[in-house]
């Protein structure tokens, strides 16, 4: 038996009434479509999802062996000035004062010098001290704010004496 086409459909319209089953079937069809193209939609937003993801990751791992890198050699420049910061009243020929003058800070300058001092002290000189600020820099290192504030500071003669009392 061939296929007839509804009632409803064939006088045009006119009827207004569409069967129940119909109605169904064709919102049945309709939902099994949307959830088709969801399935599909959603399938490809998490490819491309992971897809990103992947590319995060990667990106991720290769900055961040780039960030441990310059920590490493940033540490090593510290670890070496803070040697060199000890080590230089040993190199003669870079300080140029005697040992035993010098005295360590550490921060915001390196070491405070009193040229002079040992010789009037052991009673070899009657001459004068020179107070002497010094910061020790290695590599390409150079002064941060503080100490070129401290070197403006003695440069302009800033730098005064200062006896504190305790009364006991």
């Amino acid at each position: 038996m061939p296929y007839r086409l509804p009632e409803y459909i064939l006088d045009g319209g006119e009827t207004g009434n569409m069967p129940l089953e119909d109605t169904l079937v064709g919102l049945a069809l309709g939902l099994l479509i949307a959830f088709a193209v969801y399935l599909v939609l959603n399938m490809k937003l998490r490819y491309r999802i992971s897809k990103v993801e992947a590319e995060f990751r990667r990106t991720w791992a290769e900055q961040e062996a780039g960030i441990r890198k310059d920590a490493t050699e940033r540490s090593r420049y510290v670890i070496k000035g803070k040697i060199g910061e000890h080590i230089v009243p040993l190199l003669q020929e870079k300080f140029r004062h005697v040992l035993s003058d010098a005295r360590f800070i550490g921060s915001p300058i390196d070491y405070v010098i009193f040229d002079g001092y040992t010789a009037i002290k052991d009673g070899k000189s009657e001459g004068s001290i020179e107070v002497v600020i010094a910061d020790i820099k290695t590599g390409e290192a150079q002064l941060n704010r503080t100490e070129r504030k401290i070197k403006e500071a003695v440069q302009a003669g800033r730098v005064r004496w200062e006896t504190i009392e305790m009364d006991s």
